[in-house]
């Protein structure tokens, strides 16, 4: 359904429309205007049964990456609308920034960055509502960059207390870690649920090496 450009959304009509199963987006990034998706069939990534592949546990091991959280929100949402490999335009526009942007000031909107060289070279944003935690976007500019981060970000909802991850849409990508689709009405259910309590995503320490989340992990599912 498309918004009206001139229609204000503030920060807590979007939390008000996370709440509800719905998310904005735009046809391009210089579309003032914004509709919202309701999909009927939602994808969502369980914690319990959340798969690392082998190859990918050993380099969270080595700590590739130097991973930071909530750094440089504007350099992650940047890159997430840069062209990539089959998307040569994006839906995030220049409004969708300035809203993330205010729901990341008042903190409901983080990112898991992996840094390298002193380069951000890979990273997510998502909005943190309840026990659920709604990705929406990811990039990655060396190899398993954002599969790192995807990661520790689900380390960091283990050790909080988070309870749903919803990845929106089922890609090829969240699948090999286990990505399913669910229908409208179970969405809307688990969420419902999820709104309940208050996730910690700072439980986890921001230095936490990559021994350490795995190690979250696996415990977590264990005693799931």
């Amino acid at each position: 359904m498309k918004n009206d450009a001139v229609l204000e959304i503030t920060p807590q009509v979007l939390l008000k429309a996370y709440a509800c199963g719905i998310f904005p987006m735009a046809e391009a990034a210089d579309d003032p205007s914004l509709f919202w998706i309701e999909p009927d069939q939602r994808g969502v990534l369980p914690l319990d049964t959340f798969h690392i592949p082998r190859r990918l546990a050993r380099t969270v091991r080595q700590d590739v990456f130097e991973v930071r959280v909530d750094h440089d929100f504007d350099a992650v949402i940047e890159a997430c609308a840069e062209p990539a490999p089959g998307r040569r335009k994006t839906w995030i526009s220049r409004r969708i920034r300035r809203l993330y942007r205010d729901l990341f000031d008042i903190g409901h909107c983080h990112t898991v960055e992996c840094w390298e060289g002193g380069r951000l070279v890979g990273g997510l944003y998502g909005v943190r509502l309840g026990l659920a935690f709604c990705g929406e976007s990811m990039f990655s500019r060396e190899r398993d960059a954002s599969k790192v981060a995807l990661v520790h970000l689900v380390a960091r909802l283990v050790a909080g207390g988070f309870t749903l991850l919803d990845t929106q849409f089922i890609t090829e990508h969240l699948s090999r870690f286990g990505a399913v689709e669910i229908g409208r009405r179970d969405y809307q259910a688990r969420l419902d649920a999820a709104m309940l309590g208050i996730g910690d995503f700072e439980r986890l320490p921001h230095d936490a090496s990559g021994a350490e989340v795995l190690a979250v992990i696996e415990r977590y599912q264990c005693a799931s």
